[in-house]
Order: structure tokens, then C-alpha cells, then sequence
């Protein structure tokens, strides 16, 4: 059966048909099917993922011309020139109560995409079954807030979140710099600027250093991609401003080791010191099949104390899964113990628990 599949990279039979190349019927099945995704590539039909697997469904297999015709009404003229001189382009638009964000690529020397279904709402994090912890730091003022894990696994989603509850709960000026822009927020007590990079600035570099001129309180940046983002995301988390922002990482301790090895060695100290200052925490999460059908999230959580704040100084960033083990009283959670608890609840199956423990020897010693 779909739920019960611990594979989510390979194919299932083919079921619930879409309207022969329709793209708007293809959008609306998706959102109803509560796809997270759809795949289309030149020679198979439409593809959606759906909890994990994915499912192609009864299209004909897709042309390169029905790629191109059906995507082309949704690309302004700027988004066209850099699908066709860089042969690769992000992109996002609304659809009906929703949102597509869009990669359109080539393969083989075809056109091919991989669109995210975005949903409309933006749930709570008792919704989405995130820790309560991330209350407490999504009501920071300041310091530096990381989110990490595979692509796929809900790292936007527990990003809106965090924001939505800012924008809820108390007056502030959120400014979020993405490419492109996935949830879409309304201003409720706070001040919301969504900027997108490419349509209202040119980089995340130039769009870091003008938000410091934009009175922020509160900086959402897509993804630290290189040396000045990241420099520029730890300047603001320094000057009084929350900055969140994501790494496709997959614990805290490899974040950390990530963020001071994006610099030369030179700089790796003055990073060190500056991220021991400002890190408030890190949350790495997996999205697990449950049992019941859908999907379950697990999070490894590390709050920065005094230990963790004082290994990331001296460079002993190996010393970090020990903490988290030990400070179980103060909020911490290893991925490990987070797994073992979904798997004794029922809400998940050994092996899928497997897939994503840290040590799966030591995970089955601890589970039983």
C-alpha cells in the first residue's frame, strides 16, 4: 500500500487519472491529491509525490513541446531569457488557493520541471507536529535560527510556521529574502516584505545588505549560499534582528562545521566567535511515513547553552551530539531518541525509523 512504502524514491502503479495534458486539471488533482510535489519529464507521464512515493498518473507520456507549453504562460520574459541562457530557472506562481514553485530544466537536452505544491494556509506548529520549543524561538528578538535537512522534508513549511506565529502574536517588521517565494503572508500584527530574488532584487547579497536600511526586526533568508550571505545573515543576527534561514544539512553539529567552512581559514575563528554569540538554536527534521497514511515529522534539537556555545568557539563541534544526549531535561532532542519515541507510539515503522537514524545499531539497543 502507498502509506506503508518506506521507499520514496521509486515508482508505484499508477493511479487516481488527470485529464489528458490539462495543466490546470493537473494542478487541481495534485492539490486535491495533496501531491507535494509533480515531475514532468519528457517520455513518462505526469508525476506526483504523494507521502513520500511517487505516483505517475494516466497522462500520456509528456513531449518536450507539451513541457514548454504548458509552463510558458506561467514565465514572465526575464524568467524565459534565463531558462534559456542558463538552460535552468526557479520561478513561482499563484494557483487558485495555492501556490507552484517551479524549477524548469533541462535533461538529455529536454525540457523537464519539478514543481512544489505550495499550500494556501500556513499551519500552526501544533498542526504540523513540530516541537513546542519552537515558540520559544520564534519569540527571540534576536540571534541566528537555523532549519536543516533533506530537501523535501518540510523545511519551508516549518519556516512559515515560525513567521506566521511572529506575524500573530506581536508587532514587528519581517522581511523574508527567497528564491523564489513560496508562502505567501498578510500582514496581521506585524509588517510582512517578501522579496524575491531576481524579480525585486538582484541577489541575496544585495537584498542582506538593503535590509539593514528597512528598520527590520525579524530577516527569513532563503539559503545561506556562499561566503558574503552568510557573513551578512551573522552581521544582522549581531545588530539586534532574528534571522531564520535554512541549510540542506543533516544534523546540527555538520550545520555548524558547514557555516565556519563556507569561510578561509583565516576568517574560521572571528565565525566562530560570531556564531557563538548569535546561534540561538538549530532544528534538523525528517518527514517519516506513518502508518495511518500521511506523514509524521521527527526533529533533532539543539538549543545553544553555555556547552554548545563554548565547543563552537574552541572548534570542537564533534563534542555536540553528546550535549544534545545529555540535555534532554533542557529541551534537546537527538534524531535518534525523537525516532525511537514515533516508532514506540506506533506512528511509524521500525524500518522507516532506520532509514533516518543517526546510529542504527545503537538505535536498536535503545529501542529495546
Amino acid at each position: 500500500m502507498l502509506q506503508d512504502s518506506p521507499v520514496t524514491n521509486s515508482f508505484i502503479q499508477p493511479r487516481a487519472p488527470v485529464s489528458d495534458i490539462g495543466i490546470e486539471d493537473i494542478f487541481r488533482k495534485a492539490i486535491e491529491s495533496q501531491a507535494s510535489d509533480i515531475h514532468f519529464t519528457v517520455n513518462l507521464p505526469v508525476i506526483y509525490r504523494i507521502n513520500g512515493n511517487l505516483i505517475p498518473q494516466e497522462t500520456r507520456k509528456l513531449t518536450s513541446q507539451d513541457i514548454t507549453t504548458m509552463l510558458s504562460p506561467y514565465m514572465n520574459d526575464l524568467q524565459k531569457k534565463r531558462f534559456e541562457t542558463e538552460k535552468e530557472t526557479d520561478f513561482s506562481f499563484a494557483f487558485d488557493d495555492s501556490r507552484m514553485r517551479v524549477n524548469i530544466f533541462y535533461e538529455k537536452g529536454e525540457p523537464a520541471a519539478s514543481l512544489r505544491v505550495i499550500p494556501s494556509e500556513v499551519k500552526s506548529f501544533a498542526e504540523l507536529g513540530l516541537p513546542p520549543i519552537l515558540e520559544k524561538f520564534a519569540a527571540a528578538k534576536q540571534g541566528f535560527f537555523v532549519i536543516t535537512g533533506p530537501t523535501g522534508h518540510g523545511k519551508s513549511t516549518t519556516i512559515a510556521s515560525m513567521l506566521e506565529y511572529i506575524n500573530q502574536t506581536r508587532a514587528e517588521h519581517i522581511i523574508t529574502i527567497e528564491d523564489p517565494i513560496e508562502y505567501v503572508f498578510h500582514n496581521k500584527k506585524s509588517i510582512v516584505v517578501q522579496r524575491e530574488v531576481y524579480s525585486d532584487t538582484v541577489s541575496f547579497n544585495r537584498a542582506l545588505k538593503s535590509a539593514l536600511r528597512e528598520d527590520p526586526n525579524v530577516i527569513f533568508l532563503g539559503e545561506m549560499r556562499d561566503q558574503e550571505s552568510t557573513s551578512a545573515a551573522l552581521t544582522l543576527a549581531e545588530t539586534g534582528h532574528l534571522v531564520v534561514t535554512t541549510l540542506h544539512t543533516n544534523n546540527a553539529s555538520q550545520t555548524i562545521d558547514r557555516v565556519v567552512d563556507i569561510f578561509p581559514e583565516h576568517q574560521q575563528r572571528q565565525i566562530r566567535q560570531q556564531l557563538a554569540n548569535t546561534l540561538l538554536g538549530i532544528v534538523s527534521q525528517r518527514l517519516l511515513p506513518r502508518q495511518k497514511g500521511g506523514r509524521t515529522i521527527a526533529c533533532e534539537i539543539l538549543i545553544a547553552n553555555v556547552a554548545v556555545k563554548n565547543s563552537i568557539r574552541i572548534g570542537k563541534t564533534h563534542q555536540i551530539p553528546n550535549i544534545i544526549q545529555t540535555s534532554f531535561a533542557e529541551g534537546m532532542m537527538s534524531m535518534d531518541k525523537a525516532l525511537i519515541e514515533l516508532v514506540k507510539k506506533g506512528e511509524v515503522k521500525i524500518e522507516d525509523a532506520l532509514v533516518w537514524a543517526d546510529n542504527p545499531q545503537t538505535f536498536k539497543q535503545d529501542l529495546y
